[in-house]
């Protein structure tokens, strides 16, 4: 278990009569990759601005390595922050923009230019020193911001949608480049963003946000895998929810539920599951991923003890993957995802051919209505 470096106790904040930040607890460790994740207004850059010190907390606590921190100005806290606009010194060279926080706590220049070609060399732009910002291109001026943030070595680095501005190939190069220099560096990182693919690619640890408060905390695989609200299962990724009805329990372990008139007996599940105990006569809701689910044309290939019938209505192709958009026969409609390959034959379904849907008991997660 890494060390604690940084807790958050009961911290609030509101503009108003918002609450943005509401009793707000999470403790960051020392040398991980933290995301806080969630939707527009959900108040991911608002924490942000609290760690940061841009904005004080109407109460709560910030506990640096023991020390309380919270009424401590920006320049009082060994963190860096790189925002979404880079914000680099267009009359400055790259060099000195790198340098300038060296200068400002008055380093001897020999020291100040030794460790600014350290920072460039990180981040690949050791030739770019006498370059002036404006010369820069988007990925380059975010490297820029990255080393100058590096180079006066905070605890903690603070990341506020900084890839958002780049194409979709720089964003994907600039993510392993990000994770390689945390590594590298062994800085703790809080990255912000909205983008789930991006969280659930970078992060060691993802804190999902809803209205100002922690709506689940875990790893990239936790969170897809096993979501514990319906929140964070329709954030995550595209899901298909079933609704459901419990009729048995068998010594907490094996569940019968009834789904679309379909039972479907489930073994390998504790009584007390995601959001309370689970008994008979429950409503639940039965949660799918697309690539969970299985599609076939002949009922023969199921090898299922349950299906639906459905109609293909949409083929998406996306590379690698198929998506096939089919409307069951009680009117839902729903997203299956297929692989594809030269042996696949995923691109042979038209639309408004017929099909059989079903899952692999056990790939499923259930939540109590």
């Amino acid at each position: 278990m890494k060390d604690k470096l940084i807790e958050c106790k009961n911290l609030q904040k509101s503009y108003g009569d918002l609450k943005v930040i509401d009793d707000l607890e999470l403790t960051i460790y020392d040398g991980e990759f933290l995301t806080l994740l969630g939707p527009s207004g959900c108040g991911k850059t608002t924490l942000l601005r609290l760690l940061a010190g841009f904005e004080m907390a109407d109460s709560g606590q910030i506990i640096l390595d023991s020390q309380e921190i919270s009424s401590r100005p920006p320049e009082k806290r060994p963190f860096n922050t790189v925002f979404q606009s880079y914000a680099l010194f267009p009359h400055l060279n790259v060099f000195d923009n790198v340098a300038f926080g060296l200068r400002i706590q008055n380093l001897p220049e020999l020291e100040i230019k030794s460790r600014v070609s350290e920072a460039l060399k990180l981040v690949n732009l050791s030739d770019f020193g006498p370059r002036r910002c404006t010369q820069l291109s988007g990925g380059q001026s975010q490297r820029v911001a990255i080393a100058r943030a590096l180079v006066t070595r905070p605890k903690l680095l603070l990341l506020d949608e900084s890839l958002s501005a780049l194409d979709l190939k720089l964003r994907k190069q600039m993510q392993v480049e990000l994770k390689y220099l945390q590594r590298e560096m062994g800085i703790t990182f809080v990255f912000v963003t909205h983008d789930q693919e991006e969280a659930l690619s970078m992060s060691d640890r993802i804190v999902l946000l809803n209205q100002g408060s922690i709506e689940q905390e875990g790893s990239p695989k936790e969170i897809y895998e096993d979501p514990k609200t319906l929140f964070a299962a329709k954030f995550i990724g595209e899901t298909t929810i079933f609704e459901g009805h419990i009729n048995a329990v068998d010594n907490g372990d094996c569940l019968s539920v009834e789904v679309m008139n379909q039972l479907i007996n489930l073994s390998g599940y504790q009584r007390k599951i995601n959001q309370g105990v689970l008994g008979p006569n429950q409503d639940v809701q039965v949660i799918v991923r697309p690539e969970d689910l299985r599609v076939e044309r002949d009922y023969e290939d199921l090898q299922s003890q349950f299906y639906w019938r459905g109609k293909v209505k949409d083929i998406l192709y996306r590379g690698t993957v198929i998506d096939l958009h089919i409307h069951l026969e009680n009117g839902q409609n729903i997203i299956a995802t297929e692989f594809y390959n030269e042996d696949s034959d995923a691109l042979e379904y038209e639309s408004e051919s017929e099909v059989f849907i079903c899952w692999v008991p056990g790939w499923e997660v259930i939540l109590r209505k």
